[in-house]
């Protein structure tokens, strides 16, 4: 594993492929208080991007172009807080993309254990360690430890992503995750504008 540590922005004409792994890191899980810090990127071919914002300053030209571009899906595990970044903090609309933990949720009907390092143990037989999760991610640099930390995020998304692929088939559910996929930037509106605790859905 290689990890590029990045201020600010991608460095121009960096080629992630088709698929690119996505995550970011922030200083809580409140949408409209707690800033954005960390972006992390993996083409799926071992190496890690951490893009880290030290400062609340996120004209990242780069980044913006990439995540919307519409060639180029992204692959997050739970997409609909990352998303909800992203639109907040770039003001682009994050498509087309693809959720891990959505997939799961479809089609790993026999549990609830949905979380990433659940997902690398039971299907990929990886164990990552949530140590640095809850670190102080707006610091001016970033340690050894959260740089490796960001990185094992998104170094894995790519092999569950093709597990998931053979899982929605063999399921029969892969247009309703797709239909889920394409609604999640709306659904990350609607949490920009105030209805995260709120179910529209229900009666």
């Amino acid at each position: 594993m290689t990890v590029h540590y990045h201020t600010y922005d991608l460095p121009a004409g960096l080629d992630l492929g088709s698929v690119v792994a996505v995550d970011t890191e922030t200083m809580g899980l409140n949408l409209r208080r707690d800033r954005l810090c960390v972006v992390q990127l993996s083409a799926g071919d071992g190496d890690a991007h951490v893009v880290h914002f030290p400062e609340t300053r996120y004209d990242a030209p780069n980044l913006t172009r990439l995540f919307g571009d519409a060639g180029v899906v992204k692959l997050f595990h739970y997409a609909r807080f990352d998303v909800a970044q992203v639109s907040r903090n770039f003001g682009v609309r994050c498509r087309p993309v693809f959720c891990t933990k959505i997939a799961s949720r479809l089609t790993r009907t026999n549990t609830d254990r949905h979380g990433l390092k659940d997902l690398c143990r039971d299907m990929l037989g990886v164990d990552l360690s949530k140590q640095q999760q809850t670190s102080d991610w707006g610091t001016a640099s970033l340690t050894a430890e959260q740089l490796a930390y960001a990185a094992s995020d998104v170094l894995h998304l790519h092999a569950l992503k093709a597990q998931f692929e053979i899982l929605l088939d063999r399921e029969g559910r892969r247009a309703l995750a797709e239909a889920c996929f394409t609604f999640l930037p709306d659904r990350a509106a609607l949490d920009l504008a105030g209805w995260d605790a709120e179910d529209i859905f229900s009666h």
